[in-house]
């Protein structure tokens, strides 16, 4: 995500200054060089449709951590679109980005794929693909997983019943499903990955998801939520992910803002109620706010998701 971060920022100083070509050959190549080896190296599980960490042992094997978290959603941050029209603009990076498919075809998945949308020819560079996009959706978009009514957990919420467990030099190690505070001090005491909403990681997953979007336009729909039979194109999707992570900070049917979870002086005092806090974290159940109460830093990425999303109003393929 990092090289194409840059690659993104070099393409656009290239349109001011041809010197930046060379620095867009650099990041594109690096990109492809990561991506690949993430392939590789057995990060994917053809099995589950996942990516996991995988652990490597002095003897030689390689043991996947098969833990269904957000650690398997962030490869899809990797990707960007390249349009035809930016290749006319910079003719010395054409050159080489077509020399390096023509000449490296071990990279194509990563950066070959093409895709035409309104008779325009795109380039889609990414480490998921079509098709492990979909598997990966399909496990992200379970409500029995990932997916809560608040954003999506950093942890399956499947651990609850089924902890993720390791075997290793004589010692057992799992991994459950912890949807609010922290059981342990791993994380410092007071922060925990094991199953809350962090705005950061949702927020990525939501643009990952719109860029996919401008790639594919409305040819790809996906089901959501997972085993609802409901069809939404890549937009909606986004979309209502959107909206699920700005729900709680807004009221409910019954009046309560699930940010301020069972706290009654903020859901009836007139004073408070209206005095929304910027958590660091979000329960993964009932989206109470967790943590720091004040990490404006990051959780006010809720006033951009706001901004996206308005004024879209509804739509026929909307959950």
């Amino acid at each position: 995500m990092y090289a194409l971060n840059l690659l993104e920022i070099v393409l656009v100083l290239a349109e001011h200054d041809p010197a930046y070509e060379d620095a867009a050959t650099k990041f594109f190549e690096h990109f492809a060089y990561i991506a690949q080896a993430m392939r590789e190296k057995g990060l994917w599980n053809e099995e589950d449709g996942f990516f996991y960490d995988v652990l490597a042992l002095d003897d030689g094997q390689r043991v996947p951590l098969r833990v269904r978290s957000m650690v398997g959603l962030l490869p899809l941050t990797a990707v960007t679109t390249l349009g035809m029209a930016t290749l006319r603009r910079l003719p010395d990076f054409a050159a080489r980005f077509r020399w390096f498919l023509a000449n490296k075809p071990a990279y194509r998945d990563v950066v070959g794929a093409t895709h035409v949308r309104d008779g325009a020819e795109g380039r889609l560079l990414a480490v998921v693909d079509a098709e492990r996009l979909g598997r990966i959706l399909s496990v992200m978009l379970d409500e029995q997983e990932l997916l809560s009514p608040f954003g999506l957990r950093a942890l399956s919420r499947r651990h609850a019943d089924q902890p993720s467990m390791l075997h290793l030099a004589g010692a057992r190690y799992a991994v459950d499903y912890e949807p609010g505070e922290s059981s342990t001090g791993l994380f410092g005491g007071n922060s925990n990955w094991r199953g809350p909403i962090w705005f950061p990681v949702n927020y990525l997953i939501i643009d990952a998801l719109r860029r996919y979007a401008r790639f594919f336009g409305d040819d790809i729909l996906i089901e959501h939520p997972a085993g609802s039979g409901r069809k939404v194109t890549l937009t909606v999707l986004a979309d209502d992910l959107a909206r699920r992570l700005v729900s709680i900070f807004l009221d409910d049917e019954h009046g309560r803002r699930p940010v301020f979870g069972d706290t009654d002086l903020f859901q009836t005092h007139p004073d408070w109620h209206n005095l929304l806090p910027f958590h660091e974290y979000f329960h993964g159940g009932t989206g109470r706010g967790v943590g720091a109460s004040h990490q404006t830093g990051w959780t006010a990425l809720v006033a951009d998701l706001v901004m996206r999303t308005a004024g879209r109003g509804t739509t026929e393929n909307r959950p």
